[in-house]
């Protein structure tokens, strides 16, 4: 292998493993009916890539010759097991003679092998913080400490819940299939919240030097149009005109030099006016069939920020109403941290200083480095300089993401 021959196709199969190698993990999954196997295989399929395409060229079909190689990989690997346990030879014999067509393993469909993976990770059968860790993992390709951060958990948590939930699927035969339209809301929940997680995490990544993971909000949108096509509920469009319109910020949301700016001081011509078309359109379709929900009511706050010129000019009674709803629908602290931000820009600094201050004497958002750094940017703007130190700190002690951490560090710099 010459390096003028590897160079450019080794950047091309990072490209490549980039975009594709969630759906040929998926597609392996459901071919060898095994997530572990699928995972070697999955790699064994890249690295023969890595020595053979220099040499052969890059082949007309990638992702068909990554699925054909990762599944011969593994019945070799299963035959050299075999001669420690005979078991293993049929399951060869098994997966030689079920080898399907490989022109279906390239496209992407409505049921697609990724989508079937993400309802097989969210079978009821499974605790629902089982199937958001299990899809997160297998599905999106988040690292344990990914996923634990986001489920405010450790890593040796998320690893134990991960294996607990791959064996129930295998000793449950746990199906790998789209649930019939029968079954399918009662299904939703748990893959809605993994969409979003993982959209979150795309959006506003929680630990690392980047804010944003385009390739994993990306993917969620991806995954959001393929169950909207597949069951267009309410809840379904609601979530995917959340994700749009909170992507349609995505390039005003850090500055030349990648540092965070806040939708205050976005500079709102750098947003995506066709993203927040497609949104906005969504979220009043949802929102007509009066059988809307959590999703859609925060698409629909996201939608009133999107069409306001300014922020001077936002509709922040509105706003506030649609909170109120929110709240009463879905409880939780972060949605009424939400609601007091909300109600500072309506009535004052001192109005959501008070609420801000009532959440976290409650508790559950002591270890929340947003809740500190809303309390303390309410303590600046009322003049409170050394309240808004304390918890411009106690912000910065629990922010794992850089581009938060330097925000919070200039704002804390500026208060000197």
């Amino acid at each position: 292998m010459t390096d003028s021959k590897a160079g450019p196709v080794q950047l091309k199969l990072e490209e490549i493993y980039r975009a594709e190698s969630r759906r040929v993990l998926a597609t392996l999954i459901r071919l060898l009916g095994d997530f572990e196997l699928a995972e070697e295989a999955l790699h064994e399929a890249f690295a023969a890539a890595l020595r053979q395409w220099p040499e052969e060229g890059l082949p007309d079909n990638p992702r068909a010759w990554l699925v054909s190689t990762g599944r011969f990989k593994a019945i070799d690997r299963l035959r050299r097991q075999s001669r420690q346990d005979p078991l293993t030879e049929e399951m060869a014999q098994q997966l030689e003679s079920d080898s399907g067509d490989p022109a279906d393993w390239a496209e992407d469909r409505v049921g697609d092998d990724h989508l079937r993976l993400i309802f097989t990770c969210c079978h009821p059968a499974l605790s629902m913080d089982a199937r958001v860790a299990l899809t997160l993992r297998e599905v999106c390709g988040l690292t344990t400490e990914e996923i634990a951060s986001a489920f405010l958990s450790t890593p040796a948590t998320l690893a134990q819940r991960i294996v607990r939930a791959k064996n129930k699927i295998r000793s449950a035969g746990i199906p790998y299939q789209v649930p019939s339209r029968r079954d399918l809301p009662e299904r939703l929940d748990g893959v809605l919240r993994v969409i979003y997680l993982v959209f979150n995490e795309g959006y506003s990544a929680s630990t690392g030097e980047e804010l944003t993971r385009a390739e994993l909000s990306d993917e969620a949108i991806r995954l959001g149009r393929l169950l909207n096509q597949l069951l267009p509920d309410a809840e379904v469009q609601g979530l995917l005109a959340l994700m749009l319109l909170n992507e349609s910020r995505r390039l005003a949301r850090t500055d030349s030099a990648g540092e965070l700016v806040l939708l205050e001081d976005q500079k709102r011509e750098l947003w995506d006016r066709n993203l927040i078309a497609e949104g906005v359109q969504l979220v009043e379709r949802a929102l007509r069939s009066q059988r809307f929900g959590p999703y859609s009511l925060q698409a629909a706050i996201a939608a009133v920020h999107a069409e306001a010129p300014g922020v001077e000019e936002t509709d922040w009674q509105q706003i506030v109403g649609l909170y109120d709803v929110l709240h009463r629908l879905s409880p939780s602290p972060v949605v009424a941290l939400n609601r007091a931000v909300a109600i500072a820009m309506r009535d004052g600094p001192q109005a959501g200083l008070d609420l801000v201050e009532d959440i976290l004497s409650g508790g559950e958002l002591q270890d929340y480095h947003l809740a500190h750094a809303a309390r303390a940017d309410l303590c600046r703007r009322l003049g409170k300089l050394a309240d808004a130190r304390t918890s411009y700190e106690r912000a910065l002690e629990l922010a794992r993401q850089e581009t938060e951490v330097r925000f919070l560090r200039k704002r804390l710099s500026l208060l000197e």
